[in-house]
């Protein structure tokens, strides 16, 4: 009797191969848990205590535990990191996180978010483009160019924008925005007992199913969480 064979979700996939790319660039891999603290998600990483994010509206607090969530990004694995590490650091922290939002074809309340994180001495945002730049031509397997433009973000001074010229299947090329990232902020380095002022880093985080959709042209990220197998069994 022939049985059908199984296979990896195509975010595990993803999450497998960008691994074995930024292993090849030095980097190495670190989780956290999902159900974090205030502390960790907010307050190490220079969210102030007014800030929307912290509102009901994007953050599922957790009933009966006093100042937990779940995890709003993977951010607090780069800080509980660099509490236990001396740079020079190079990580990546991919995993899932949540929101508290309405979904649609690009929001989801649960999703899979990849970020990193590099600090030593003498970073800049040369070292951040190029290794954006190096990673997506891998993963994308063509040659890509990203930009930067101003963004904001609590944990990064300055922050950027980060946008990919992608060259889409019929020839056409369009610039995409793709995440956010930047220098990482000073007090952050000083909250988790880093010298802010020997050392600089840059971080980077974006949607694993915004990566994963870009290279297949997906137009609905809800379509990985459904359990379809007609969906999943495409990979």
């Amino acid at each position: 009797m022939n049985h059908e064979r199984g296979h990896m979700h195509p975010l595990s996939q993803a999450i497998r191969e960008i691994n074995a790319i930024f292993s090849e660039m030095g980097f190495s891999f670190a989780s956290g848990p999902i159900v974090e603290s205030e502390h960790y998600n907010f307050d190490m990483l220079n969210v102030p205590r007014n800030h929307p994010a912290r509102d009901m509206q994007d953050t599922f607090w957790v009933r009966g535990q006093k100042e937990m969530v779940l995890r709003t990004h993977t951010s607090p694995v780069q800080v509980r990191y660099m509490e236990e590490q001396q740079p020079p650091i190079r990580i990546i922290a991919p995993g899932r996180v949540y929101r508290n939002e309405a979904t649609d074809a690009t929001h989801e309340a649960q999703f899979f978010q990849l970020e990193g994180l590099v600090v030593d001495e003498g970073i800049t945002l040369g070292h951040l483009k190029g290794t954006l730049e190096s990673f997506f031509s891998k993963f994308y397997k063509r040659d890509i160019v990203v930009r930067f433009r101003p963004g904001y973000f609590p944990f990064v001074e300055p922050g950027v924008e980060v946008d990919m010229l992608f060259t889409k299947r019929d020839g056409t090329k369009r610039w995409l925005e793709i995440m956010g990232a930047g220098m990482v902020h000073p007090r952050v380095l000083e909250n988790a007992g880093i010298d802010p002022v020997r050392y600089r880093g840059f971080a980077f985080g974006v949607g694993l199913e915004r990566l994963v959709s870009v290279r297949h042209e997906i137009d609905d990220v809800r379509l990985y969480h459904t359990g379809d197998l007609r969906f999943v069994n495409q990979f």
